[in-house]
């Protein structure tokens, strides 16, 4: 019997997550790399050396037939490339969010049916082990929830230009928002009802009309309330810049920093470190019970996050998975950050 043989993935796009996507498909049984792009030469790392970057995306797909397409772009572009890579016979993965337009988004989910192929968009905390608990442990408490949750990035140098580059078409608030919304989402199952978003420029380095620090609020059809703060740059305080909290009437659920975690570091922004869970129930004035410390060891790097998100493309490949609820709950959370941003550049709350 033989054996199946590889899928052959384009990547495209080769900045911090196309990279760590690229070293995971050549890391994993399975995926063979068919070709590498990026519109700018890029140094390799050693497990990557040998292959080829070209500049063309178009000409990659035509020429090279992969079966699937990784598309780590600047989020302009995801939307053409993913609908092309599907007409063209590929499946996609396509790093968050998954367009610049709910109307784009749509589009790109309709070609997936259309075509007959997968679709996985790049929530990478959904394959997280300590994510997925947390999750788990706020629907255990009931709603309604508040949801408080932010990501502040002091950055400067690369990491601050990489930041302006993303600005040139997405606000901090929907490139990371997405991901921190769709963990609402997945504790309160409720359907999102009104939005509402303020931000600010705080540089003259970024274009007149974007702003680098925002902050969304979101009403649920179950009464459940959520904020999300993001904002990136070198005047950004490293107070307060990690807040992932649930709360319900019976309780809270809350992420733990270690105490000199730095903004900067990539993998700060999935790492939990341990897994607060507050019980509200009382007798005598006092707690019923102490609160509950969940310690996360040995949790996964950035780098096995990526190797793991991957594997659930393939496995999804492999056994014709029905992605009809990833791609909803891709294109919602998207919806709720746009409306954000709408409401930022309107001073108007948005109703869904």
């Amino acid at each position: 019997m033989s054996e199946t043989p590889p899928l052959r993935v384009l990547v495209a796009g080769l900045g911090n997550m196309g990279m760590s996507h690229a070293l995971a498909y050549e890391a994993i049984d399975g995926f063979e790399i068919a070709g590498l792009v990026n519109r700018s030469p890029k140094a390799l790392p050693e497990a990557l050396a040998g292959h080829v970057i070209r500049p063309d995306f178009d000409e990659a797909l035509r020429e090279l037939a992969p079966d699937v397409v990784s598309i780590c772009t600047y989020s302009d572009a995801h939307a053409e490339q993913a609908i092309a890579a599907m007409e063209a016979g590929a499946h996609v993965f396509v790093e968050k969010p998954l367009a610049t337009s709910v109307a784009d988004a749509e589009r790109v989910v309709a070609a997936a049916k259309a075509n007959g192929r997968k679709l996985v968009v790049g929530y990478i905390l959904r394959h997280h082990p300590s994510w997925m608990r947390l999750i788990a442990e706020a629907r255990a408490l009931g709603g309604p929830y508040v949801f408080r949750m932010n990501l502040n990035q002091q950055s400067v140098g690369p990491t601050w230009q990489t930041h302006r580059a993303l600005m040139q078409t997405t606000p901090p608030i929907v490139d990371c928002g997405v991901h921190y919304v769709d963990v609402m989402c997945q504790i309160t199952d409720a359907k999102p009802v009104e939005v509402r978003g303020m931000g600010l420029r705080l540089s003259d380095e970024i274009a007149p009309d974007m702003y680098n620090y925002g902050h969304l609020q979101v009403i649920f059809a179950d009464g459940s309330v959520g904020w999300y703060e993001a904002a990136w740059g070198p005047m950004i305080s490293q107070a307060a810049f990690f807040v992932k909290d649930v709360m319900s009437p019976n309780g809270a659920v809350s992420i733990v920093m270690d105490e000199g975690a730095k903004s900067d570091d990539i993998d700060t922004h999935t790492r939990t470190a341990r897994i607060r869970i507050h019980r509200a129930a009382a007798a005598d004035g006092r707690f019923a019970q102490p609160d509950e410390m969940l310690q996360m060891a040995g949790e996964p790097g950035h780098q096995e996050l990526c190797e793991r998100e991957q594997r659930f493309v393939l496995e999804a490949i492999r056994t014709g998975a029905d992605l009809s609820r990833h791609m909803e709950d891709a294109v919602q959370s998207l919806r709720i950050c746009l409306a954000a941003d709408e409401s930022v550049r309107s001073g108007r709350p948005v109703h869904l």
